[in-house]
């Protein structure tokens, strides 16, 4: 079994791309259906424009799937390349995410109208918000390596208790660098 984890990986991402796909024109034919039968008196051409407009990144990172995690294979069948791993975490996640999103922003504007599309504004706050906790951490966990007084401040406050009471016996004192 020459290189297993690649056609695990293989079939893994072929699976992914056609649910990705299928679910993706389930909501266009949904949309464009009930758009144009039912809730024809509201549906004008500001709605297809907004369909186009806020669909687009989910269109772009569908593609961009296919892109990266389709798997290649030589004319005799062999497999050449497995494709990225779509499933990983990272900026691969975050673009599941603003799929998965977009996914919902649409079906509710198809049945709610196109005020629902205000939904979409979710998107650049969750991704202010993720980078702001990515620096509020990283800047935290930097505090330490600074060459100033003020860390050795912060460092001797948080003593632990074992450490404390070694310092009050007058037994081995700690030494901060």
């Amino acid at each position: 079994m020459a290189q297993k984890a690649a056609k695990q990986q293989a079939a893994r991402n072929t699976a992914i791309l056609k649910r990705t796909h299928l679910i993706s024109l389930a909501i266009a034919i949904f949309f464009a259906l009930l758009r144009l039968l039912i809730f024809r008196a509201s549906c004008t051409r500001a709605t297809y424009l907004l369909y186009a407009c806020f669909s687009a990144p989910a269109f772009f990172i569908e593609f961009w799937f296919e892109r990266i995690g389709r798997p290649v294979t030589a004319p005799n069948g062999e497999l050449k390349k497995s494709g990225q791993d779509l499933e990983a975490k990272g900026l691969t996640d975050f673009m599941w995410d603003v799929l998965y999103w977009t996914w919902g922003c649409t079906v509710a504007a198809t049945i709610l109208g196109d005020k629902a599309w205000w939904g979409y504004v979710v998107v650049p706050v969750y991704s202010v918000w993720l980078a702001w906790t990515t620096f509020g951490g990283m800047r935290k966990g930097m505090a330490g390596m600074s060459s100033g007084d003020s860390g050795a401040d912060t460092v001797n406050g948080a003593m632990s208790n074992r450490q404390k009471k070694q310092e009050k016996r007058g037994g081995q004192k700690m030494q901060y660098r």
